[in-house]
């Protein structure tokens, strides 16, 4: 079954890091650091967290889109909210003038990433969507509401170390280490989902402009075989690619331009 393009990058692009921003894009060609024990690296990871600003070029099925930002901003002393505002801007998507906003409230829970409250918004010319979700974790529940359907409006029972989309991909970031499987389970939108990662034994050489950088690919398949890949580069706070995959062909694209401190 296919996804629309608005639902691949909603699903795929999601991507910060638990290391202080920069002002650009460094080069760096040096190998990817082994990662401690997973517990001493989630530790690690949230007493990092840095607030910034990362940019994408957005392609679809090889063709110019528009462009994508992830933002990771501190609330207060104990929240914080990861951000994606997808803009078409080229192609037809761009015609009908699609915006899209997703977003998740979070909290540092043993070290991990707990979702507290999820929000998605799309706009087009002749369209507007709304659907917002709570974590309840003091009764280990979970909602949605808005525009979305009945079904989709059940409770849902939650379990300790679920996350959303966005959640999914930040704690990718953190946990990456050559030939990891990555087990985490998805809850968002009023769905239940295994999602298993595969990080391959060693790294590759990706070029972002004139730069180059050694990067792991991270590697999900889904139950029909599309893939999602990610390329995750040390010293870098977001994934160098988001690429997602249907029936072996490139879909949706996602390439970082640059990122900053927020």
């Amino acid at each position: 079954m296919r996804l629309s393009f608005v639902s691949l990058v909603l699903l795929a692009a999601g991507a910060l890091l638990a290391q202080p921003a920069r002002a650009q894009v460094p080069p760096s060609t040096q190998p990817l650091q082994a990662p401690s024990a997973p517990g001493a690296e989630a530790a690690a990871a949230a007493r990092a967290l840095e607030p910034f600003v990362a940019t994408y070029e957005a392609w679809y099925r090889g063709r110019p889109a528009g462009s994508a930002t992830m933002r990771l901003v501190r609330q207060d002393a104990a929240h914080w909210r990861i951000d994606l505002d997808l803009r078409a801007e080229r192609g037809v998507a761009s015609l009908a003038r699609l915006n899209i906003h997703q977003s998740t409230t979070f909290d540092l829970h043993g070290g991990h990433f707990r979702p507290l409250r999820q929000e998605t918004e799309r706009r087009a010319i002749v369209f507007g969507k709304e659907v917002a979700g709570t974590y309840d974790w003091e009764r280990m529940q979970a909602r949605w509401s808005g525009d979305i359907s009945k079904e989709r409006r059940r409770p849902v029972a939650l379990q300790q170390g679920d996350m959303s989309a966005l959640l999914i991909n930040l704690a990718v970031m953190r946990d990456a280490r050559p030939g990891a499987v990555l087990n985490y389970r998805f809850v968002d939108g009023g769905r239940v989902r295994p999602h298993v990662y595969h990080v391959h034994e060693s790294a590759e050489t990706m070029a972002v402009g004139d730069m180059g950088y050694e990067a792991l690919r991270v590697e999900r398949r889904d139950q029909h075989g599309d893939q999602t890949l990610l390329w995750v580069a040390d010293g870098v706070p977001t994934p160098i690619r988001i690429l997602q995959r249907e029936d072996g062909e490139d879909e949706v694209d996602l390439r970082l331009i640059e990122y900053r401190g927020a």
